[in-house]
C-alpha cells in the first residue's frame, strides 16, 4: 500500500448549520477580573456538572445549546482508535489524546507512533505550525526551526489516525474526509459516549472533522470514560492520561497541572474557551467560555470542582496568578457572583 498525505476535500457544513448559527447560547457571567474593588472585565459562558446517573450537580447558562468541543473531543477520538486495533504503550496513547506543547517528548512520539507503522510526516494531514508552548516555541524558533506537522498541537492524534489506517487496511490518503471510514468509525463512538447526534458538522483547525455536541452531551462523555474499568477502550485512555499528564499537556500548562494535583482526574481544553473534566466516580464537568477566553477557563473549574467536593487543598496550586497594578497585585480572575451562594 502506497501511504499518502490527505488531498480529499475539507468537510462540508450541514444544511442545518445556518439556523444554528443563527441562535446565540444563553449564556450568563462566569469569571470577572477585578480591579482595586471594581469588576473590570466579565467573561459569560456556560457549564454543568453531572453525576454518574446523569442527574444535574451544577449549571449555568444553556448547557444543551450545540457548540465545537474542539480538541476537548481527543480522548472521544482515541478510544475510537482504540477500538479500531491501536495498540501502543500508554505514553504515547496520552500524546494520541493531547494538544501537546510541542516539547522534544512530544515531537519525538509522534514520530515514533509514525515509525511503528512505517509512516513518517509526509504521511499526515494535519496542518503546520511552531510548538505552541510558549518556551517551547522560543526553543525551536532559536534553533531556526519553522513551522512543521510534527510540531502542531495536534501531530500524535494525526500520527495514531494514520496508524490505524495502516493496521486496518484502510487507505491514509484521505483519512480526514468525514466519509472515510476511521472518521465514520470516530464519529459513531462520539455520538455513543456522550449519548446525542452531532448537531452539526465543520472542520478543527488542524484539518480533522468537528462535530457540535452540547456541554451536557460532553460532561456525560468524560464522567463514563474517567469511570470506566481500566481493561475497557474509554479506561485505557484515561488510564494512560493520568499516568502521563505531561503528554496531554505540557509543563507550566494547567491541564496537566491539574491532572497532578487532584488524584484520578481526567482533564483535556480545547480552543475556544473549552474545559472538560472526568472524576473516578463518574462525575462529569464540561464548561465553554463564551468569547474564547482561555484565561477564564481555569478559574470556573476550580470552583465547579470545590463545589463537587473535590479536596480544596490540592486545588490551591491551580489559582489564577493576581491581577497586577505597577508590579503590585490589585485584583483577581475570580468565578462570578452566580457561585457566591
Amino acid at each position: 500500500m502506497t501511504h499518502s498525505k490527505d488531498t480529499m476535500p475539507a468537510p462540508a457544513t450541514t444544511a442545518s448549520q445556518p439556523e444554528l448559527a443563527a441562535k446565540t447560547p444563553h449564556h450568563v457571567p462566569l469569571v470577572e477580573l477585578t480591579r482595586d474593588g471594581l469588576v473590570e472585565s466579565i467573561h459569560y459562558g456556560s457549564l454543568i456538572a453531572l453525576t454518574a446517573d446523569n442527574s444535574t450537580a451544577l449549571e449555568a447558562g444553556e448547557p444543551d445549546a450545540p457548540m465545537y468541543p474542539r480538541s476537548s473531543l481527543k480522548p472521544l477520538q482515541a478510544v475510537a482508535l482504540l477500538k479500531a486495533g491501536l495498540d501502543i504503550p500508554q505514553n504515547l496513547l496520552a500524546l494520541t489524546a493531547a494538544s501537546h506543547s510541542g516539547a522534544q517528548m512530544h515531537r519525538s512520539g509522534a514520530e515514533e507512533i509514525l515509525k511503528l507503522h512505517g509512516l513518517n510526516e509526509s504521511n499526515l494531514g494535519n496542518s503546520t505550525d511552531l510548538p505552541y508552548g510558549v518556551a517551547e516555541r522560543e526553543e525551536w524558533l532559536r534553533a531556526g526551526n519553522g513551522p512543521t506537522q510534527i510540531a502542531q498541537n495536534c501531530s500524535g492524534k494525526h500520527a495514531s489516525m494514520t496508524a490505524v489506517c495502516v493496521i486496518n487496511g484502510w487507505p491514509v490518503e484521505g483519512y480526514l474526509h468525514p466519509e472515510h471510514p476511521l472518521q465514520v468509525l470516530v464519529r459513531e463512538t462520539i455520538t455513543e459516549l456522550t449519548g446525542e447526534e452531532a448537531a452539526a458538522v465543520s472542520t478543527d483547525g488542524c484539518g480533522t472533522p468537528l462535530f457540535a455536541h452540547s456541554l451536557h452531551g460532553m460532561a456525560r462523555a468524560y464522567g463514563r470514560i474517567a469511570a470506566a474499568d481500566e481493561n475497557t477502550n474509554e479506561g485505557k485512555v484515561a488510564h494512560a492520561m493520568r499516568r502521563f499528564p505531561e503528554m496531554v499537556a505540557g509543563e507550566g500548562r494547567d491541564v496537566t497541572a491539574l491532572m497532578r494535583a487532584v488524584p484520578g482526574l481526567l482533564a483535556k481544553d480545547g480552543f475556544e474557551g473549552l474545559q472538560l473534566v472526568g472524576l473516578p466516580d463518574g462525575t462529569g464537568v464540561a464548561v465553554k467560555i463564551s468569547d474564547g477566553g482561555d484565561r477564564a477557563r481555569m478559574p470556573v473549574t476550580v470552583e465547579v470542582l470545590r463545589r463537587l467536593g473535590v479536596d480544596g487543598g490540592s486545588l490551591d496550586t491551580l489559582q489564577s496568578p493576581p491581577v497586577l497594578g505597577g508590579g503590585l497585585p490589585v485584583g483577581e480572575i475570580r468565578a462570578a457572583h452566580i457561585f457566591s451562594n
